[in-house]
């Protein structure tokens, strides 16, 4: 069903609202029988999109509010979230920062809302990696991050005024030789402390801690 403007050629054309066959509608701007321009997108489902399209997709500035009470306000780039955006989580947790084929790619600071900690630093599509910040409530991390956990040296720095320089190693598993089967439980990085110092300006881009 559709109600609204159309061109010479009985195009979908100019401002308009349609239902369609799936359930959903959309209210907003068409260009030659496709959404282009600002509109909203309600889903069946109770999901919604408000902002820019191009020829049917999600491209521009838009907001979609998803049905678990999550959402996202940002850049989309052909229905995907691309560019630079904001999104609350469902949980209560936020990532504020850059964004590249729906995943958080780039820069971007995440903050976990039972703990009130952030990171703040790189991500590779969707996950910690690279030079980053963590932030606690009385002390901070700052090192190199792979798979979403520190690795490499780092140092911690504490409100009181000192550093505890270190660095997180991957522990060698211990092979057991009756449990082939079983798949081997991820290993934390461990803690390897070297020194506590005044503050210094080190930063993950440096490879060794200042001496």
């Amino acid at each position: 069903e559709y109600e609204g403007d159309r061109n010479a050629e009985g195009e979908r054309h100019g401002f308009g609202k349609a239902r369609l066959p799936n359930g959903d509608t959309y209210e907003g701007e068409y260009e030659h029988g496709l959404r282009n321009g600002r509109g909203t997108y309600r889903f069946k489902n109770g999901a919604l999109y408000t902002g820019d399209y191009l020829q049917n997709k999600k491209h521009g500035k838009g907001v979609f509010f998803y049905p678990d009470g999550s959402k996202y306000a940002g850049d989309w780039m052909h229905d995907q979230r691309q560019g630079y955006g904001e999104y609350l989580y469902a949980n209560g947790d936020t990532y504020t920062g850059e964004w590249a084929n729906n995943k958080r790619h780039g820069q971007g600071t995440y903050v976990y809302k039972d703990t009130g900690s952030k990171y703040v630093g790189a991500w590779v599509n969707g996950i910690q990696e690279g030079p980053a910040e963590l932030i606690h409530l009385n002390h901070r991390f700052k090192g190199m991050f792979l798979n979403g956990k520190p690795l490499g040296h780092g140092k911690f720095i504490f409100d009181i005024g000192c550093e505890q320089h270190g660095e997180y190693i991957q522990p060698v598993q211990e092979k057991e030789e009756e449990e082939e089967d079983e798949p081997p439980l991820p290993v934390e990085p461990k803690w390897k402390a070297s020194e506590i110092t005044k503050l210094t300006p080190w930063s993950p881009h440096d490879k060794e801690p200042a001496p």
